[in-house]
Parts: structure tokens; sequence; C-alpha cells
């Protein structure tokens, strides 16, 4: 055997531990779900999708996660161009400092930012009563979809500056000065050239922002002490609940979430496909 196909052989060694791990936490239990979804109480078949769709309280759980994880995606990968653009302005100390406070702010979920924003924008959180008494707003309930959507967009602008912070080095300096000798204004330079350039990188980010919202579980919890109707509280609700617990249902329903984010996976394959040609 020589050298190449030793390398090749030692490669595949080594992804051996990554591939079982990829099956026994991922693939495994997906089959598990799928299997057990269509396992109903008269037997095989598909009932628990039929009593889903069939519930306007379970559709609603799904309006609510898609527009939920949208909206705070939208927002989210909007306030990130601009600050991953931004950071490549300033310097380098303030930059090294914004991307560890970013890495910091992408990991902290859970009950401690529930907690934050509840102390922040609660019926009597401190920002609240400022900007009421400032005549800002009249009033803002946190525990809404509209506070929820907030809540979501703050830990989206994290991951979105880290994300997309490398993808703005394609962008080479020397190509805006051509553009201006040529002619062309900012406007001009980013319609047909910027934007073109960075598309792959800001519909990959906007994918991964909603799984990130769609997967969202223990702020929302944490935060409506899973009063809110979301996918993954009801799902949840079926497997750990205090009340009634139906696991095939669940299941059911995260079949419904896995179905979602494999949809917007072949829609975002689909337009980098018309980007990449646009782009020819």
């Amino acid at each position: 055997m020589n050298a190449t196909n030793r390398g090749k052989w030692l490669a595949l060694l080594c992804l051996l531990p990554f591939a079982v791990f990829f099956i026994l936490f991922q693939i495994a239990p997906l089959a598990w779900v799928a299997i057990h979804s269509l396992n109903t109480p008269e037997g095989w078949g598909l009932s628990n999708y039929a009593k889903m769709f069939s519930s306007k309280f379970y559709l609603q759980a799904i309006k609510h996660s898609l527009q939920i994880a949208f909206w705070s995606s939208l927002f989210g990968i909007v306030i990130a161009v601009i600050g991953a653009y931004s950071l490549r302005k300033v310097d380098s100390k303030l930059r090294d400092f914004v991307m560890a406070f970013s890495n910091m702010t992408s990991n902290f979920a859970g009950v401690p930012l529930a907690f934050a924003f509840i102390i922040l924008l609660g019926f009597n959180g401190a920002l609240t009563i400022l900007l009421k008494q400032s005549g800002v707003i009249e009033d803002f309930n946190l525990y809404s979809k509209t506070g929820l959507i907030v809540l979501y967009t703050y830990f989206q602008i994290p991951l979105g500056v880290l994300l997309l912070y490398p993808a703005f080095d394609a962008l080479r300096e020397d190509w805006r000065e051509s553009a201006a000798l040529l002619g062309a204004g900012p406007w001009q330079f980013w319609r047909h050239i910027g934007l073109p350039v960075l598309t792959p990188a800001l519909l990959g980010t906007f994918v991964i922002l909603l799984a990130n919202a769609l997967g969202a579980y223990a702020t929302v919890y944490a935060l409506t002490t899973g009063n809110f109707n979301v996918l993954t509280i009801r799902i949840a609700a079926m497997v750990a609940g205090d009340i009634a617990l139906n696991p095939n249902l669940a299941s059911a329903l995260a079949m419904v979430l896995v179905g979602l984010m494999a949809l917007i996976t072949v829609v975002h394959q689909w337009l980098l496909k018309r980007s990449y040609h646009v782009a020819r």
C-alpha cells in the first residue's frame, strides 16, 4: 500500500468516531422519533398527524414558531450585517472586544437571559418604566409574541455577527476603488458587487438563525413558564408535562419541526444556485 492510500485509510479511521457519534446521536434519535410518530393507540398510521393538523391549537403553535423565528432572524441578520461591516472600520482593540463580547453573549440564553429581560423589559422592568415615563411607549408586554421576537432577536444578533464577520473578507477594498474610478456610487457598488458576493453568506446565516430560533426552548420556557404556544413548548409538554403525556404525538410535532428545517434548507440551496447564476 503506497503512502497516498495509507493516508486515505488513516483519514477514514480518524473519521470513524465522528461517524459513530453522528449515527448514535443524530440518525438513531431521528429514526426513533419518525417511527413513533406513526404509532397510535389504534395501531400504525397517520392519525397523530391528522390530529395535529386538524387542531387549531397545534396549528397556532406552528404559526407562532414560524413567525417568531422569521422576524427575529430577519431583524437579527440586518443588525448583524451592519455590525459586522462596522467592525471592519474600527480599531483592532475595539473589534477584538466586540467579537469576544459577541462570542460570550451568543451563549447567554436560558434562565439567565429570561431573568435579565424580566428585570429590564418586564411589566415593571427598569427600561420599560423609563420608556413609559419618557413617552416613548405606552405599554409593552414581554410575554407576548412581540416581546418574544425582541428576546429572540437579542440572542440572534451576536450569532449573526460571528457568522458574517469573516464573510466581509471576501470584499476587497480595491474593488470599491475600481468601481469608484469607473463612476459607480456606493449604492451601485453594493447592488452589483457587494451584495452578490455576500449573498451565499447571508442566506446561510439566515438559515442558521432560523434553525436557532425554531429550536429554542429554555429561554421561552423560563420566560413564560410554558404558557406561550410554540412547537418546542408543546413537544416538551407532551413528553415531560404534568397534565397529559403523549410522546407519539410529540414525535409527530417533532417531525413537523424537522420537516420545516428540511424545507428551509432546500429553499436555501435553491436560492444559492440562483444567486450563483445571477453572479455569473
